[in-house]
């Protein structure tokens, strides 16, 4: 690796006393814990013992190569050992420095197959809090070769979650090291970028990212929104209609918001169908919600002109709303499309825009304004290390982080305030 390569004094000594069976890099974001985590993974698979595989684990084979196997190819970090590294993205093996490793995904409980049988000499998991404790239980099972190492990284999580109740608490008896990070022990990012990640970031999810606390889920989600900042009667011009997101429900409302870019650069809600089938005390079919959007979209005005009807991108609905999805597809509807629904990253993102002031609602969208501010974690469900909304009243809140998450790859060079981070 280069010579001049940064390192902090935390991260030398975590690669230097990272001999235990398990090793874990646990804290805030950008708090330089990937990278003195790969350091001392090419060091180990250098030497690692012979007579067992090696495996490298993350949330998907896509999230492992993003955040780990792509910057172990990148010579700006790796110099010439970026070249011994040889990997296609989706491949089943990866080489490095000669060896070859197993890369695996394992985002539910029906991984853990993937790794019995194998006899492993060392260990990666990337991202350790979204994997499910089976597998990786099983992957310490499998370590049985003499001298064979784990080595993970995480975010924080709920205190209550397996990898802080079942190991961080158990260190002396999981054979377990930690080395805990925080933004600030990272000394080489430039100050304007710290300062910008901070405001990213509120509540819940800036005490987890930014200081690196395990804490638990509670109180309102997004305790950022401002209905008299976030509530406008005047939307600016829209450069792109990303989408409308709909939440499908026949005895529960059915929600559907539309979602614009304006000039300004901010997402808008610009417009909002609801119907509520016990307060209407009628439900509809799926024939006649279809009928009830199209009807909607064709009377909303483009906002600061005379133009009526809009025909956005996508049409992002519910996932589990299959028999409308194919009732939209019927109905000639183009861009329909399965949201997004991994519920930690949307909540994460739409809290994000609320607290860097860019996402905004139109007065219109009562639905959707009423539900926020009673919009909150599940008190239940934290105790048990879950983090996870109440459901009840969250129809439109539901189509917020649907919408705004699935078309996330269309906005987000527009919205630069907002940071990647991992």
């Amino acid at each position: 690796m280069p010579d001049d390569l940064p390192l902090s004094r935390k991260q030398l000594l975590s690669i230097v006393q990272s001999t235990a069976r398990i090793n874990l890099w646990e804290g805030s974001v950008r708090s330089g814990k990937t990278i003195a985590s790969l350091i001392r993974w090419l060091c180990y698979v250098a030497d690692a013992p012979t007579g067992g595989e090696l495996v490298m684990v993350g949330r998907t084979r896509d999230s492992l190569y993003r955040n780990i196997i792509a910057p172990l190819m990148n010579p700006d970090l790796f110099g010439e050992l970026a070249q011994q590294v040889k990997y296609t993205n989706g491949a089943a093996i990866a080489y490095i420095l000669g060896r070859a490793v197993h890369v695996l995904g394992a985002n539910d409980a029906k991984a853990e197959p993937k790794i019995r049988g194998m006899t492993c000499a060392g260990g990666y998991a990337d991202e350790l809090t979204t994997l499910p404790k089976p597998f990786f239980d099983q992957l310490v099972a499998r370590c049985s070769v003499p001298g064979a190492q784990i080595f993970a990284t995480t975010n924080p999580d709920n205190p209550g979650h397996w990898v802080k109740r079942d190991y961080l608490r158990r260190a002396a008896e999981t054979r377990l090291r930690t080395w805990h990070f925080r933004l600030d022990d990272n000394p080489f990012l430039d100050p304007a970028y710290v300062s910008a990640l901070k405001s990213t970031y509120t509540g819940l999810f800036y005490r987890r990212n930014i200081l690196g606390h395990w804490v638990q889920a509670e109180g309102a989600i997004y305790d950022s929104f401002d209905e008299a900042r976030h509530v406008v009667t005047d939307v600016p011009h829209i450069t792109r209609w990303l989408c409308d997101a709909i939440d499908y429900g026949t005895t529960n409302p059915y929600s559907d918001l539309l979602i614009g870019l304006g000039t300004d650069n901010r997402l808008y809600v610009v417009s909002e169908y609801r119907w509520d089938s016990r307060a209407e005390r009628r439900k509809k079919t799926d024939a006649e919600y279809s009928a009830a959007r199209r009807a909607w979209l064709q009377g909303v005005p483009h906002p600061q002109t005379n133009v009526l009807g809009v025909r956005p991108e996508w049409t992002v609905v519910d996932p589990s709303a299959a028999s409308y999805i194919e009732q939209l597809h019927r109905d000639g509807v183009s861009g329909v499309t399965p949201a997004d629904n991994a519920v930690l990253d949307g909540i994460r993102t739409v809290g994000s825009l609320f607290a860097g002031d860019r996402l905004r609602i139109h007065a219109s969208a009562r639905g959707l304004i009423e539900e926020i501010p009673g919009y909150s974690w599940d008190d239940d469900k934290a105790e048990k290390g879950e983090d996870a909304p109440i459901k009840l009243d969250d129809h439109s809140c539901d189509a917020l982080r649907y919408g705004v998450r699935t078309t996330e790859a269309l906005w987000r060079p527009h919205i630069p305030t907002l940071l990647e981070v991992a």
